[in-house]
């Protein structure tokens, strides 16, 4: 089959558009005929070299979120009902995985958790080995492309909003780089909780696409106070939560940000991974609470699954691209001029 793949780090020219070895399965697991694969940021970091995932190693065929059509099925994997032509998604964490699995034994969550296109060829092939437990149906009417949006994107968000920080009904949240997919999730989530949305972004035209997606308040955090204006919009009170992957760049705002027992869940460091606490004083006495968003559980994916199928969230897909042209599409997202997803479609 044809993949995507990359033997040693640096720019998307270190991708090889090449032939690899079908995948064969395990009594436990299936082969899915990739239909389209959402693009992740951890897809450039690891390319680069800039951090890898435990247990990464070189080549290595990236990309997390698969949506297609599964055609080989092992013997367990029949027996529980999977069978060629369905159509499927697939969650790409492996903790939880069979022992029956080719895929088994890397499901350690705050060790070695393996993940498809992380740590272990993912979607950016032809076709991707996939553990029957860790598929769900996607429905006749929905388009593949809009299923593979979800995975990674709505795992991260969901866990780290309702898990971690308990966001509730009626509640105010901050959610900072609004144009990339997860906090494109995020707002969309945030919304049908019913609660209050404040959305940052580097441009007004990211801007204008978090209000079309609900939310209320909406600044640009390059050129405006966000502490400030969120204590504006509030009327004084300050936000319930801050949801935040920016780090280094917008710690300080986000924790001025925040109410008295306000929260800021942490779910990613892409402007740096050291942050300065501006004042112990706000922290204690104000009794703020910083959270790290740790990995999602197994039985997380079923349920934020069927929630995605049941609200029928709008598609957010920025641009798409063939398997040839991922490098591209690596560029394309490493330039930041994106609002949602990038796909790729084999």
């Amino acid at each position: 089959m044809k993949a995507m793949q990359y033997d040693h780090h640096g720019t998307s020219k270190v991708l090889q558009y090449t032939d690899v070895a079908d995948p064969e399965p395990g009594p436990a697991d299936v082969v899915v005929d990739v239909a389209a694969c959402a693009l992740n940021r951890l897809d450039l970091v690891q390319r680069n070299g800039w951090y890898t995932l435990p247990g990464y190693t070189l080549p290595h065929i990236a990309g997390m979120d698969v949506a297609g059509v599964v055609s080989a099925v092992g013997d367990e994997a029949a027996a529980a009902g999977w069978s060629e032509g369905d159509r499927v998604v697939v969650d790409p964490s492996l903790a939880g995985v069979a022992d029956s699995s080719k895929l088994a034994g890397m499901g350690d969550l705050y060790g070695d958790l393996g993940v498809i296109g992380g740590t272990v060829a993912g979607g950016y092939a032809e076709r991707c080995l996939a553990p029957a437990s860790h598929l769900y149906r996607v429905p006749d009417d929905m388009e593949l492309a809009h299923a593979a949006t979800f995975p990674t994107t709505f795992l991260t968000a969901g866990h780290a909003l309702f898990a971690v920080a308990d966001l509730q009904p009626g509640e105010t949240v901050m959610i900072h780089a609004a144009g990339s997919g997860v906090s494109v999730a995020a707002i969309q989530m945030a919304v049908d909780r019913g609660c209050t949305v404040l959305a940052t972004a580097g441009s007004e035209a990211k801007l204008e696409r978090a209000r079309d997606l609900g939310a209320s308040h909406v600044c640009n955090n390059r050129t405006g106070d966000v502490a400030t204006w969120a204590r504006e919009v509030t009327d004084g009170r300050g936000v319930d939560v801050v949801f935040d992957h920016v780090g280094t760049a917008l710690f300080p705002p986000s924790l001025f940000s925040l109410a008295i027992g306000g929260r800021l869940v942490c779910c990613g460091n892409t402007s740096g991974d050291e942050a300065v606490i501006p004042s112990l004083g706000f922290l204690f006495h104000s009794g703020i609470k910083i959270m790290g968003s740790d990995p999602y559980a197994p039985e997380e994916f079923g349920p934020l699954w069927e929630q995605f199928c049941d609200r029928r969230y709008p598609q957010v897909i920025d641009a798409e691209f063939t398997l040839a042209d991922a490098a591209e599409a690596q560029d394309r997202l490493e330039n930041n001029d994106v609002f949602g997803k990038v796909v790729l479609r084999p």
